[in-house]
């Protein structure tokens, strides 16, 4: 379990994947997740999902955002990969859209880029944003990710072409932020 000043990052729960379905097959929050077609998924997809997460896998790290004073589910944040040779993860986050501009996306990066840098010695972490996502990208450059490329007209949302957008943070320039060095 990871404390922030808002939220608890921590293992996921049998509990939690009704909570998860149905944020992610909230339209509003699935275009901003997934390329292709943003069909809802079934309940026994996301249960197949967490039957698979394993806390001990290969620096894979798939967990819940709690809320710290309600014990509320409020979303999903994890490493998806890393590549151990040259020190590099990439990460992923959503919330469900009720707790969408409070300051627990910002919250729920912090703890995690922690955890990351200071627990698993990565150097670099990366994402990749739709240019469409303005309150992901507030909330990524907030936390100290800066553009590091644009993939053009990468995904057809909303009728028309979109851009991707990697973005990436260095350990040093984390602990630089956050007065850790």
């Amino acid at each position: 379990m990871l404390k922030g000043d808002k939220v608890i990052l921590r293992a996921y729960n049998k509990d939690d994947v009704k909570n998860a379905l149905k944020s992610i097959n909230d339209f509003e929050v699935k275009q901003y997740l997934d390329p292709s077609i943003p069909f809802p998924l079934k309940y026994e997809d996301e249960l197949k999902w967490y039957e698979r997460l394993n806390p001990k896998g290969d620096g894979t790290y798939s967990m819940a955002i709690e809320n710290l004073e309600t014990g509320e589910y409020m979303g999903g944040i994890g490493v998806n990969s890393v590549d151990w040779k040259n020190s590099v993860a990439s990460i992923g986050l959503f919330l469900a859209k009720e707790f969408w501009n409070k300051g627990y996306g910002t919250d729920s990066l912090n703890v995690l880029l922690n955890f990351i840098f200071n627990e698993m010695n990565i150097n670099k972490v990366k994402l990749n944003v739709y240019d469409f996502n303005k309150r992901g990208i507030r909330c990524y450059e907030k936390v100290g990710f800066v553009k590091e490329g644009v993939l053009r007209e990468e995904i057809y949302r909303n009728g028309k072409y979109n851009d991707e957008i990697i973005m990436g943070i260095l350990k040093s320039e984390f602990k630089q932020k956050n007065n850790q060095e």
